[in-house]
């Protein structure tokens, strides 16, 4: 069984489509031993503990310099002894020290076909305006490993997603949502938790589902 950590920093609508897929069955091997938010009035808690989930906050304004948040933060993290961390929304950039020691072992979900609107600064909103502002017609979602640099970790799944005329960056972010990232994130926690995905030189290989036998 894969245990997992999920990390937010806000409403947690990733978490939640993760948490239903799980229950549903679509995601097998694996459970959620705690979400950590950086922020105490995340409603992603509140959707942790209605579903009987250790839920808690640690955020840097607790600590007088960053080095004691990281610190602290990757000790409560290693403390559950989760297998994967799952950025859901988490807004806080991880220290060196944990990516190092959780090595193809984080997962972030990025709303943009990266390496398109990806990098520093583009985050939530901000990612579907320069979107809109650019003209693209295809958007989209990617789930990547961590790595130190931001969204440049190997890709494992990405899905496209059609810009209509007329779209505002809330109408393109929750249509994101919907057909992307409620359904690649799960998606790539259950290919994780069923030993279909390993790395190598920087590249993500899936391994393919047998094709089944005609009868």
């Amino acid at each position: 069984m894969l245990k997992l950590a999920v990390l937010v920093s806000g409403g947690g609508t990733n978490l939640q489509a993760l948490i239903d897929a799980i229950d549903k069955g679509a995601v097998t091997n694996a459970e959620i031993s705690v979400v950590i938010s950086n922020n105490p009035n995340a409603y992603a808690l509140e959707r942790a503990k209605d579903h009987g989930i250790e839920a808690l906050c640690i955020s840097p304004k607790q600590f007088g310099a960053r080095e004691e948040f990281n610190r602290a933060f990757l000790e409560t993290l290693n403390s559950y002894q989760v297998d994967l961390v799952v950025l859901a929304g988490f807004l806080v950039v991880l220290p060196e020290s944990m990516i190092k020691e959780y090595e193809n072992r984080i997962i972030n979900i990025h709303p943009s076909l990266i390496p398109s609107f990806c990098g520093t600064g583009y985050y939530g909103l901000k990612v579907h305006e320069k979107a809109l502002e650019r003209g693209v017609k295809i958007t989209g979602a990617t789930v990547h490993f961590v790595d130190e640099g931001t969204d440049t970790g190997p890709i494992i799944l990405q899905k496209a997603v059609e810009v209509r005329q007329g779209d505002t960056p809330e109408m393109l972010q929750r249509r994101v949502m919907e057909q992307a990232e409620w359904v690649i994130l799960p998606e790539a926690v259950n290919l994780i938790a069923n030993g279909k995905v390993s790395v190598s030189e920087g590249k993500v290989f899936i391994q393919e589902q047998p094709a089944a036998k005609e009868l």
